[in-house]
């Protein structure tokens, strides 16, 4: 999104407000040479003119030589104040760009990660609580209690704020996860979690398999590591272990990614039968695993099976818990749990990438878990859930009935929507945009998802919720006869 404000010149023309804009970006260095400005109609949209007015402006940056329109790449900034004048050129920092070693998250991706601050939008996007469920005044509670005990503090040990590990210690044996808490590692979330492995444990050209669809398709976290995803196929259990299988070529080369609890996108459960059977084949194939349970807690109908971990007698598996989906992602708080030698290594990669998690918030998470609040917020948590879902289920059956099919997830933020109209997903993406809802389009979760979407009944407001099923289903239905 373009931030205009505070940079318009009320008295100006609207063309020049534009040329002002755009000279600024260029000048303070925000847009580089080899950057593409914002497409006509975004500028025509965020400054409220039409078309010919935005033409206007350009054609006279053109006339100036700052930008340039080139045939399949947009309108690019050529020259800047500085270039017009001197000799050599600066650094082409476009080039740069390209060239890092993490990827870019696809297009899509990152359009969706920038609108997910448009509050102006239906979010039907968002993986996370309401903030009608954020439990304000108990975190105030929790805060002051923090304070009042607050001593000095600095940087924690490698591995974390040890009472902070030991309630997590305590906490996990509830849900048969047995581990000391120097077998634990504090981390800014599981996606940190998730960098770590891919530098600290993983060789490139490593294989990660993972469920086909699933959140990690999203990302680039693993490719830019240097490994290849591997996608496995499922059913309503989870995935399916006889599809579970290495070379022996390949055997210290390959890792399993697993989401068993509400799986993202699908929200699918796997099975305790499941489970056991997958935690036999990982022995047998020597595959170490990656559990990744950060929605176990937000189950609706009954609690879940336990964890891969709690199964494990062999140190298979690496487990990642949160509490940025069961209570709040600004404290930045997750956890690794495996093999002491394990955590020895992704601690030491941990201090070499940011010395450590937020002192205060592993103060904060660490009285959430010993106060017995926490669980008391998580009975909250699945009330407001099982309301949300009813509302979203119910808007479904109304609307969706005869364009789409679905599962009735058991827990989790998710439903998969499998659209039954042939029509493009990045079209529908668009439109419902345009008309101001957010949503997911399946095929960012994996090619093989190109007519479903994920939507979140976890996030927009209740009536929100309603309208947002709505709109969409009119939009598909406009589609489908185009």
């Amino acid at each position: 999104m373009i931030n205009i404000e505070g940079k318009q010149k009320k008295q100006s023309p609207k063309y020049q407000q534009i040329v002002d804009y755009i000279k600024e970006k260029i000048a303070n260095g925000e847009w580089p040479i080899g950057s593409k400005i914002p497409s006509q109609r975004q500028l025509a949209k965020e400054f409220a003119v039409n078309r010919s007015t935005v033409i206007t402006a350009l054609e006279e940056l053109m006339a100036d030589g700052l930008i340039e329109g080139k045939m399949g790449m947009g309108t690019i900034v050529v020259n800047n104040t500085w270039t017009l004048l001197a000799t050599n050129p600066p650094p082409d920092w476009n080039e740069h760009v390209k060239s890092g070693l993490h990827k870019p998250s696809q297009a899509t991706v990152q359009e969706i990660n920038q609108a997910e601050s448009n509050n102006n939008l239906i979010q039907l996007s968002k993986g996370e609580l309401s903030t009608e469920v954020f439990p304000l005044d108990t975190m105030k509670l929790v805060m002051r209690r923090v304070s009042e005990k607050m001593e000095a503090f600095g940087y924690e040990e490698p591995k974390g704020f040890l009472p902070l590990r030991e309630a997590l210690s305590n906490y996990l044996r509830t849900i048969g996860v047995h581990v000391s808490p120097s077998s634990i590692l504090i981390v800014s979330g599981a996606l940190q979690a998730l960098q770590l492995i891919s530098v600290g444990l993983l060789r490139r050209g490593s294989t990660v398999l993972l469920e086909n669809p699933s959140y990690l398709y999203s990302l680039h976290v693993f490719q830019s590591a240097g490994m290849q995803l591997k996608g496995l196929p499922m059913d309503e259990h989870g995935l399916l272990p006889n599809s579970v299988s290495i070379s022996k070529n390949k055997r210290g080369r390959a890792i399993l990614y697993s989401i068993p609890c509400f799986n993202n996108p699908t929200g699918i459960l796997m099975s305790e039968k499941r489970r056991q059977e997958l935690i036999q084949i990982c022995k047998i194939e020597q595959l170490p695993m990656i559990e990744d349970d950060v929605y176990r807690e937000l189950w609706i109908d009954e609690m879940p099976p336990p964890p891969l971990k709690a199964m494990d007698k062999h140190g298979h598996v690496l487990y990642l818990g949160s509490l940025s989906k069961t209570l709040s992602p600004g404290l930045r708080i997750g956890w690794i749990v495996g093999p002491e030698p394990v955590i020895d290594r992704l601690s030491d990669i941990k201090m070499q990438t940011d010395y450590g998690s937020s002192s205060l918030s592993q103060r904060v998470a660490a009285e959430w878990l010993t106060s017995g609040l926490y669980e008391q917020h998580l009975e909250s948590v699945r009330e407001q859930l099982k309301i949300r879902r009813t509302i979203v289920l119910e808007a479904l059956e109304i609307h969706f009935k005869d364009i789409a099919t679905w599962d009735v997830p058991k827990g989790g933020f998710f439903i998969w929507l499998k659209i039954l109209p042939k029509l493009s997903m990045r079209e529908l993406y668009i439109k419902a945009l345009s008309e101001g809802i957010l949503l997911n389009p399946g095929n960012i979760y994996g090619q093989e998802s190109n007519h479903s979407l994920r939507l979140s009944y976890g996030y927009a407001p209740l009536k929100d919720l309603k309208k947002g099923i709505y709109q969409i289903s009119r939009i598909i239905r406009e589609l489908a006869k185009s």
